[in-house]
C-alpha cells in the first residue's frame, strides 16, 4: 500500500473558553495507518480533533490534509467524522436505516437528487459490512446503542472515504459488541485500506489492533505501536508517572492501574 501523510500537524495550540487546551501539538497521521487516540478525561482529545478539522479555530500552528493547508482543503468527501454525540441522534427522526444511511452518498451539492442503482448497491454493501443488513428498514428509535453507531459507520462508508475519524465510538455499549465493533474497524483498515483515528479509553483494544498511538494532555506525545514498544513510557506522559499498564500482547489482554 502506497504511504504518504493524510494529515500534518505543527506546533498546534489550541484554546477554549480562555484556556489552553492543546499545547504545541506536532504529528503526522500516514496512509494506512490505524491510530489509538487516548488520554484522561477533559484531556483534550476531542478539542485536538475538532481543530484539525477545523471545526474549532486553533490559536497557532499549521494543519496540512493531503498536503494542503487545512483552509485550501475542500475535498471534505475523502473524510468521514462520527462524533461522540452521534448515539445521541433523534430516535424520533422518520426514516429507516437503509434511507438514513443512504444520506450518505449525497454531497453538499447534491442534496436533492435522485440516487441511482450504484448508490442503492453501495448502501447495502456497507448495511452488508457493518452486520446491519437485518436492520434496514427498521426506524432509529427501534435500534440499540451499539446499532446506532454501526449506522453512522456505515453512512460514513457509503461517501467511500480515505479516513474515518471516531470519537469515542463505543462509549456505553457491551463487551461483546464493542469486540465486534474493533473486528469491523480492523477490517476497514486492513482490507480497504482507509486510515482511522479513534478516541478510546480501551488500551488494550488500543494496543492489540491499532498502530500508531497518540496520548492527549495539553501536550501531545505520539509513538508507533510495535511488539518492542513499552507502553507505560509514552501513557505515563498523559496519565502520570504512577500510571501502570500491564499488556499482555500474545493474548492481547491487559489491565492498567494507578500505582
Amino acid at each position: 500500500m502506497e504511504r504518504g501523510a493524510v494529515i500534518e500537524v505543527k506546533d498546534l495550540d489550541v484554546m477554549r473558553s480562555g484556556a489552553l487546551v492543546i499545547q504545541g501539538a506536532s504529528f503526522e497521521i500516514d496512509k494506512g495507518d490505524y491510530v489509538g487516540i487516548v488520554g484522561p478525561n477533559g484531556g483534550g482529545k476531542t478539542t485536538l480533533l475538532l481543530a484539525v478539522l477545523g471545526i474549532i479555530p486553533r490559536q497557532r500552528g499549521t494543519v496540512k490534509i493531503f498536503g494542503k493547508d487545512l483552509e485550501r482543503f475542500s475535498d471534505w468527501g475523502k473524510i468521514a467524522y462520527v462524533s461522540q454525540d452521534a448515539i445521541n441522534f433523534d430516535s424520533d427522526f422518520p426514516l429507516t436505516v437503509r434511507e438514513l444511511v443512504s444520506l450518505g452518498r449525497l454531497g453538499p451539492r447534491s442534496i436533492g437528487r435522485p440516487l441511482k442503482r450504484a448508490d442503492w448497491s453501495r448502501v447495502d454493501e456497507a448495511l452488508e459490512f457493518m452486520g446491519i443488513s437485518d436492520l434496514a428498514g427498521k426506524r432509529i428509535g427501534e435500534l440499540s446503542g451499539g446499532q446506532k453507531q454501526r449506522m453512522f459507520v456505515a453512512m460514513a462508508l457509503v461517501r467511500d472515504p480515505d479516513v474515518i475519524i471516531l470519537d469515542e465510538p463505543v462509549a456505553g455499549i457491551d463487551a461483546v459488541t464493542q469486540e465486534k465493533f474493533y473486528q469491523k474497524m480492523s477490517d476497514l483498515n486492513q482490507r480497504k485500506g482507509i486510515t482511522i483515528l479513534m478516541v478510546s479509553h480501551d488500551l488494550t483494544a488500543v494496543f492489540c489492533r491499532m498502530s500508531k498511538l497518540i496520548c492527549v494532555n495539553r501536550e501531545v506525545n505520539v509513538a508507533e505501536i510495535t511488539p518492542d514498544v513499552d507502553p507505560n513510557e509514552i501513557l505515563r506522559k498523559a496519565y502520570g508517572e504512577h500510571f501502570h499498564f500491564v499488556f499482555h500482547r500474545h493474548e492481547c489482554k491487559g489491565e492498567f492501574r494507578n500505582d
